[in-house]
């Protein structure tokens, strides 16, 4: 069921704000296998209903406000970083790096927690990947809470690459303009050697083009520039590495689309919150997903961006998770 919410402007009322910020009451790194190690945290409810977080990217890392999105006295929230992501180890590391190995990791993580089921939550790739996994592992998902739709096929590769030009044009000259004026026909694979070449400089320069790309097209309203911290400089590199290879290596083809696989997903409830005006995961992605899963209710947002931190976004997603506390369950 399509349900457009109503207009709430950013400056309006009703806007819900985040939970209060918390810390983790648990934490540590997974050997996944000989080169990964993952990040993972607990905080909220010890003896609460568990919820998984699935960041965004592939390579965004999470961090401390995905917390916030969740009732800390009923949730068991459960947050990772990602192969080469955020905290997890070696950082912004490409090698035994794929949506397969993601997937995987994820259900040992659950073993290793001792999870017997969880809501999933996922944002951007986050949804991709939720997606992915609760196709393969229904019975362990208790529901699905997807924001900012990311199918991971060509089209859409193609339209962050080249088409946002469109809406974002001085920040794609800035972007594509990097690269020089001979290898700009294919922007991707000039940035991944750059990403990938052995010179730290080089990769350091791209991959900050990259991000700066990446993160002043997401929000609704325009951000202003500031200075650049150490730390971001260093998530910065994951991300691009991470992102390039994947959308090189591992987009989803026809056989593999995610929505040939929504059946599977019939019986868990799902929401799918989509800004109206997400220039990085365009809403066609969440409008093909709502008709291929129908059972899932699909709220389109008619003041957000792709940020969840945009108000509009931000409060549908609160509301969101706060809704799930009434799945039962069995």
């Amino acid at each position: 069921m399509t349900r457009f919410s109503g207009s709430n402007s950013s400056f309006g009322s009703g806007m819900r704000d985040l939970y209060p910020p918390i810390e983790p009451y648990s934490n540590g790194f997974l050997s996944v296998d000989d080169v990964h190690m993952l990040y993972w945290e607990q905080s909220g409810n010890p003896d609460g209903v568990p919820v998984l977080v699935l960041h965004g990217g592939p390579g965004g890392g999470a961090s401390p406000i995905h917390r916030r999105f969740f009732d800390p006295d009923y949730y068991r929230i459960v947050i990772f970083d990602q192969r080469g992501s955020g905290r997890s180890q070696p950082l912004g590391e490409l090698t035994n790096n794929s949506p397969a190995h993601l997937i995987a990791d994820i259900e040992i993580l659950r073993d290793h927690l001792q999870v017997p089921y969880w809501h999933v939550v996922g944002e951007s790739w986050g949804s991709t990947l939720g997606l992915a996994y609760a196709a393969q592992y229904p019975a362990y998902c208790l529901s699905l809470i997807l924001r900012g739709i990311f199918l991971f096929e060509q089209e859409e590769i193609d339209w962050f690459i080249y088409g946002m030009q469109t809406i974002f044009p001085e920040y794609w000259e800035r972007f594509a303009h990097f690269i020089p004026k001979a290898e700009r026909q294919d922007l991707l694979h000039a940035y991944y050697d750059r990403l990938v070449n052995q010179d730290q400089e080089s990769q350091q320069k791209a991959a900050l083009e990259w991000a700066r790309y990446e993160k002043f097209c997401s929000t609704l309203l325009p951000q202003g520039e500031k200075p650049i911290r150490e730390e971001e400089k260093i998530q910065s590199k994951a991300l691009a590495r991470i992102e390039a290879h994947y959308f090189l290596n591992h987009v989803f083809g026809a056989k593999e689309s995610l929505l040939t696989q929504t059946a599977r997903l019939k019986k868990i409830p799902g929401t799918i919150i989509q800004g109206r005006y997400d220039i990085i995961c365009p809403i066609s992605a969440a409008h093909r997903l709502s008709k291929a899963w129908p059972e899932a209710d699909f709220i389109v947002v008619p003041d957000g961006g792709h940020s969840a931190l945009d108000p509009a976004i931000r409060t549908r997603l609160i509301q969101a998770t706060d809704n799930a506390r009434t799945i039962r369950v069995s």
